[in-house]
């Protein structure tokens, strides 16, 4: 089976249980290296049939409310999962990204468990399966509990692609017609947002293969171009180029080569 990718290209569907085997081992690991929380361990993965299964008992954990009980919540998720498998594919590949990436990362186990970038990104698809059905009310319910929970806000209507990356997360915004493509990475308080200005289709479009860095504010409908870097704490008014690096408030362009997957090597130095 195949799945079209946000430009357009048909991807193999990742049907393979090796993450979640994986998961299950290091799980199985930590109830004997910390028994203290085997308990734990076996609530949340160990007693789950799949991937799809512990992660919507996680996520449901996290979201639910007085509004929407753990059990409810949890059915919304699963049926968002049943309806669209792509969720789940996105889901392995942003797990790969993460342990592919992050060197604070140790395995799968703890991304699942831990990293509230990759458990809000998953949300996150959830409220945009459901806006994309025209359940608006639901994905904006849902936003606002995810940024209740991991103080993280995407807007439900954005379009974010698979194999992303978003490390430590807090503060980030992305915008209702922002679009992120497949292999982007970026770090905390990121804003893809608007100029306050415009109305309509407003927001940045960053392509597949791009690093922002931490704090940086992209705003207006403006593209970043594939395999480009923006530097920490830079403000990106403009369009940027492909395979460039800018940085700065206002961002400006910095000479020197950009790798050709800045998303991929992480590296933030800017050359002088």
């Amino acid at each position: 089976m195949e799945l079209t990718n946000m430009q357009g290209n048909r991807t193999a569907l990742v049907t393979d249980d090796a993450i979640w085997q994986a998961i299950r081992d290091e799980a199985t690991l930590q109830t004997v290296q910390e028994p203290t929380l085997a308990s734990f361990f076996h609530t949340v993965v160990l007693n789950h049939p799949t991937l799809a299964d512990a992660l919507s008992f996680l996520l449901a954990s996290k979201l639910a409310s007085s509004t929407l009980g753990e059990l409810a919540m949890r059915d919304l998720i699963q049926e968002a999962f049943s309806a669209d498998p792509a969720i789940v594919n996105s889901c392995r590949r942003d797990l790969q990204a993460v342990v592919d990436r992050d060197p604070a990362c140790r395995g799968y186990f703890v991304v699942i468990l831990y990293f509230k970038g990759f458990q809000a990104l998953q949300s996150y698809r959830v409220a945009h399966h459901y806006w994309s059905q025209g359940r608006e009310a639901l994905a904006l319910f849902l936003q606002s509990r995810i940024a209740e929970e991991f103080a993280v806000d995407i807007h439900p209507a954005a379009r974010i692609g698979a194999g992303i990356l978003i490390d430590h997360a807090t503060g980030v915004v992305i915008g209702e017609t922002a679009v992120v493509e497949d292999n982007v990475s970026m770090l905390h308080e990121v804003t893809l947002g608007g100029t306050g200005k415009e109305t309509g289709d407003r927001h940045p479009k960053v392509r597949r293969g791009v690093l922002i860095g931490a704090g940086a504010k992209i705003l207006g409908n403006i593209e970043i171009g594939e395999g480009a870097r923006v530097g920490a704490g830079s403000v990106v008014l403009h369009p940027v180029p492909a395979h460039c690096t800018v940085a700065g408030v206002p961002a400006h362009r910095i000479t020197g080569l950009c790798s050709e997957e800045p998303a991929m090597d992480m590296d933030h130095t800017i050359p002088g």
